[in-house]
């Protein structure tokens, strides 16, 4: 065996060890680690602790197995879950156990990635090719949403890779803002302020999440006290920031 060849066995296991490190920010994972030791007894009586959570069912939605669901959203007022695909441009209505209650088509859309609830039938979606976010209004019975029923379309463009831009999208009625996050360059919290189930004003960042996660994929707020949880595939992991946008608490999603 040569010596160069050596040499690159022995260092690529600490190279994937770098690249893991990075990848899961095991550095910010471990200062939020020391936070919640020291904050754990008055957090824990939180409505939202991380730590105490466990993942208790994992579900497949049998007629979907080809989609990519992006963005998933839960409204209170039907007790149910709306879903949006990355391929088909669908937003998809399903029950707390994964049953399918309906699919309603989106014309016009191109690369659905965010979803949002807004209350009283008005759903946000976010449409990452085309840099857009598409407020509508949906009935019980409502199974297309044409380009005539949009009520308010909003321009996203902050000159960012179409495929890198707004990947969460998120309600949060106690502010009445959406949140929105780009996955990449830079992974950044936004918010756009919205009055009578319309934007109301310009696209506000809020904070840089670069120091915690490599990717940013997924965003919710508990409406029971403000918390935001953001979610990163890469890192594989969920944090729950309080709403001044300082972490307090986060999940390591990994299997097992």
């Amino acid at each position: 065996m040569s010596k160069t060849l050596r040499r690159l066995l022995l260092s690529s296991p600490i190279l994937l060890l770098l690249i893991a490190a990075h990848l899961m920010r095991w550095d910010a994972r471990a200062l939020l680690w020391l936070q919640e030791w020291r904050g754990a007894p008055l957090a824990a009586t939180s409505a939202l602790w991380l730590p105490g959570y466990r993942a208790v069912t994992q579900l497949e939605v049998p007629g979907f197995e080809k989609e990519e669901f992006s963005g998933l959203a839960y409204d209170a007022q039907s007790d149910s879950l709306f879903a949006v695909s990355g391929k088909q441009p669908l937003l998809v209505e399903l029950s707390l156990d994964g049953k399918e209650l309906r699919r309603i088509a989106l014309e016009g859309a191109s690369n659905l990635e965010g979803v949002a609830v807004l209350g009283d039938g008005y759903m946000a979606v976010s449409d990452e090719r085309r840099k857009q976010l598409s407020i509508f209004r949906i009935e019980a019975a409502t199974t297309r949403v044409g380009q005539a029923d949009i009520l308010q379309q909003v321009d996203l463009d902050i000159g960012q890779d179409g495929n890198k831009g707004f990947e969460a999208l998120t309600w949060d009625g106690r502010n009445q803002r959406l949140l929105l996050g780009t996955e990449k360059y830079p992974v950044m919290l936004y918010a756009l302020p919205v009055t009578g189930q319309r934007v109301s004003g310009a696209l506000q960042p809020l904070t840089d999440l670069g120091g915690l996660m490599t990717d940013l994929s997924g965003l919710a707020v508990d409406p029971r006290n403000g918390q935001l949880l953001v979610l990163s595939q890469e890192s594989h992991l969920l944090v729950g920031l309080d709403p001044q946008g300082r972490p307090q608490s986060f999940l390591a999603l990994l299997p097992g």
